[in-house]
């Protein structure tokens, strides 16, 4: 599946970052990766192992706060991407066709 976005501002990506940085440094983001479950495939991984994913991608326009960053393996992370969930599944539902 092929997807077309407008990019967020360079300003936008550049001041969410800096506020992602902040935000792992939190008590809170602290207690999510102490849980050691990945948002995205709900398997056991060690905290060290997780990373902070945006369900809707900075680069698409996110917000780096409590209500869109989520625990993530690096595996799961990496395969999302700049994607929104609902398009992962899309890709995954198309793959199974082939």
């Amino acid at each position: 599946m092929t997807i077309f976005f407008s990019p967020a501002s360079s300003e936008h990506q550049k001041r969410e970052k800096t506020k992602a940085r902040e935000l792992r440094q939190s008590h809170w983001w602290k207690n999510q990766l102490g849980k050691g479950l990945c948002y995205l495939c709900e398997e056991k991984v060690l905290p060290k192992d997780l990373t902070m994913d945006h369900l809707i991608p900075i680069a698409r326009g996110g917000f780096s706060n409590r209500k869109n960053c989520v625990p993530a393996c690096k595996k799961c992370n990496t395969k999302k991407g700049n994607k929104t969930l609902a398009e992962v599944k899309m890709d995954e539902i198309e793959k199974e066709k082939d």
